[in-house]
């Protein structure tokens, strides 16, 4: 694991697989992806909204870049390539398109993961399959923990079709051993009228009891007779509350000193709780006390798989922007599968959602985003949020970071790369070529000094680069001013 390449506050404003491969191994704790869809839409902001000017294309369909990658699947990612090929089958090359696209993103990912991270990838039902699949072969299919459905929106009425009101986000880790902080949600205001029925007015709010005793007979004092009440008899024994909810509200409340340590026995903690007034004793000996437990010391319902108490992004949090997400749902993401100070990367941020969930929850957090948008948008919502950080403090690049870890990037990924950043044009001649006709050559060539790095890289087509052969740029200039003389 390693400290990132990457400033704190980072937002790159280019295709993120230009930038991927330039992040160091190891170094992000947790990715949160909510990429196009493939729902053959292309998107964009309303003109007047906060977002207007922000687009992404949803269409896909295979291009000499696609197959190239393919060619490149085939040769290191034999699982990766068989799904995708199989997918393209049954679904058609628009299908394959767009997974040629998701699988270079996500192997990089992987990557840039550390061995306690954990992914989340953010998708609709109609390629949700897909996904899994090509998650798993390049996590594996152990490294998945859950499909959380979020239910976005209420009912609606969809052509002879059930309404869809749901998307799905995909979480994987990238070992056993990742970060988990069980998230809760509040109580149903009907069952904290049912279940917490009791008050005592004293300021500590409405309460339930609870066994302050547990199953199986013991014959230490646990099992001893307390004020006239014998648990043994109901085949219990005294069980009191020195860890959980319970415990951590007594201690934070300050309602007995030095809980539970000044009371070594279990007589003299039921001593405490019950000249605290925290102990519940019926009159009928047959029965047994039991523990008050307040709804203030309740942490609420453990949330789960289905997500039904947060809905679309609304009011002041709108942007406009396409697809947007609410911010509570990504701060759940974000409390769950990070700690404070962990590093957090969005590589398709949009609207900046993520990036204002983490920097609320004091995060590290790097965005990535094609639309310059991107970066109007952190610096609007941290300040509509309260959180300006200003300007100097938010680092913004168009170009991948160097590498620190000591791993240089594969070729054929700097041709990918060089690929995407020159739109398909040779840097010579400036025409544009397929992606097999283009060749990579150094800027200032390596008899010269030049360096072996993405930064002084170039694609040439081949009559270009046999021009320049171990010349210089200016020297290509001239060969190419004289040639087109002829």
């Amino acid at each position: 694991m390693t400290t990132p390449n990457f400033a704190n506050r980072t937002i790159w404003t280019a295709d993120n697989i230009q930038i991927l491969p330039g992040i160091d191994s190891e170094c992000v704790d947790l990715v949160y992806l909510d990429p196009p869809f493939n729902s053959n839409r292309d998107y964009a902001a309303p003109i007047g909204s906060k977002a207007a000017g922000a687009a992404f294309k949803d269409t896909w369909t295979l291009s000499d870049l696609d197959v190239a990658a393919m060619g490149r699947l085939a040769e290191s990612h034999t699982g990766i390539y068989s799904m995708i090929d199989a997918a393209g089958q049954i679904h058609g090359k628009g299908m394959m398109s767009y997974l040629v696209m998701m699988a270079d993103r996500l192997v990089e990912l992987h990557r840039i993961l550390k061995p306690t991270g954990s992914l989340y990838l953010h998708c609709d039902p109609f390629a949700s399959h897909y996904l899994k699949s090509l998650l798993d072969a390049i996590f594996g299919r152990y490294s998945f923990r859950s499909e959380v459905i979020w239910k976005r929106s209420g009912g609606k009425s969809d052509a002879r079709r059930w309404g869809i009101t749901t998307d799905r986000l995909l979480f994987y880790s990238k070992s056993e051993h990742y970060t988990w902080n069980q998230q809760y949600r509040p109580h149903d205001p009907e069952y904290v009228r049912k279940t917490y029925r009791y008050n005592d007015n004293d300021g500590r709010g409405p309460y339930t009891t609870m066994p302050i005793h547990a199953s199986g007979v013991r014959t230490g004092e646990s099992g001893e007779t307390w004020n006239g009440y014998n648990p043994s008899v109901k085949g219990r024994h005294w069980a009191t509350p020195v860890k959980g909810v319970m415990h951590k509200y007594i201690v934070e409340n300050n309602l007995i000193l030095d809980w539970p340590d000044a009371y070594p026995t279990v007589h003299q903690r039921l001593d405490a709780l019950n000249i605290a007034n925290l102990i519940t004793s019926p009159p009928n000996k047959r029965s047994l006390p039991r523990l008050k437990t307040y709804l203030s010391a309740s942490r609420g319902v453990a949330a789960t798989d289905l997500v039904i108490d947060i809905r679309m992004a609304s009011g002041n949090e709108r942007t406009g922007y396409p697809t947007q997400k609410p911010l509570a749902l990504l701060e759940r993401i974000i409390k769950a599968s990070s700690n404070e100070g962990d590093v957090v990367l969005d590589p398709f941020c949009g609207c900046a959602t993520t990036c204002i969930a983490a920097e609320k929850l004091g995060r590290q957090w790097a965005g990535i985003d094609i639309s310059p948008k991107a970066v109007d948008q952190v610096r609007y919502r941290m300040a509509q949020t309260n959180l300006d950080i200003g300007g100097r403090l938010l680092s913004v690049h168009t170009t991948a970071p160097s590498r620190s870890d000591g791993t240089k990037m594969p070729r054929r990924q700097i041709k990918h790369t060089l690929y995407g950043q020159q739109e398909g044009n040779c840097n010579g001649c400036r025409e544009h070529f397929a992606f097999h006709f283009l060749e990579v050559d150094h800027v200032w060539p390596r008899s010269k000094g030049g360096p072996d790095t993405l930064e002084n890289s170039q694609l040439l087509c081949r009559h270009c680069n046999s021009l320049k052969a171990t010349g210089t740029m200016d020297d290509l200039a001239v060969k190419l001013s004289a040639w087109q003389r002829r």
